[in-house]
């Protein structure tokens, strides 16, 4: 249906009026234009600019700039804004990449682990993922003593885990928040 398809321009309408016909992850992306392009890369680098800087990086006016970040948030294209904090400076000094394998793939174990992990402050990451473990999280606290009781209290006690196993992350080499647009 070549009237479904967006015109130069409109990608971005396009896909917040459309978002519910459109396949999962299917989000045009290479159809952006530069000037959505130029908002994103500001934005990932400081989502705090007024609208008036973001506007001048984007070289357009600021009212036309206000509807594309609006387009833009409504699209889901921009999830949300945040602060990036420094986990040694307010005193989680320990961080791990923790591989979970579960004992089977019962839909109510899978159902259940992935409710919980997403109620855990302390997982700030955690990926399904294909090869020996299931899941893949990162996890930050404070010490070995509060990721310890992490296991104990929690991962341990959810049903059908068979496997934990932990890697320490003693060194961090790169950590990114910005998608190369």
């Amino acid at each position: 249906m070549a009237q479904d398809r967006p015109q130069s321009g409109d990608i971005v309408r396009w896909k917040a009026a459309r978002r519910q016909d459109l396949p999962q992850g299917d989000i045009w992306v290479e159809k952006l234009e530069e000037q959505d392009r130029r908002i994103l890369n500001a934005l990932q680098a400081d989502s705090r600019l007024s609208n008036q800087d973001l506007a001048q990086r984007a070289g357009m006016s600021a009212s036309a700039c206000w509807r594309r970040v609006r387009a833009l948030e409504d699209a889901g294209i921009i999830r949300r804004y945040c602060a990036i904090v420094d986990p040694p400076a307010v005193g989680m000094t320990f961080h791990a990449i923790v591989h979970v394998t579960l004992s089977r793939h019962d839909e109510r174990h899978v159902e259940t682990f992935i409710s919980e992990v997403r109620r855990r402050p302390e997982v700030l990451d955690c990926h399904a993922t294909t090869g020996e473990a299931d899941y893949h999280l990162r996890v930050v606290c404070t010490d070995l003593a509060a990721y310890n009781e992490f296991l104990e209290r929690f991962l341990f006690r959810l049903p059908g885990i068979a496997n934990v196993r932990t890697n320490l992350v003693l060194k961090e080499i790169k950590q990114e928040t910005a998608i190369a647009l």
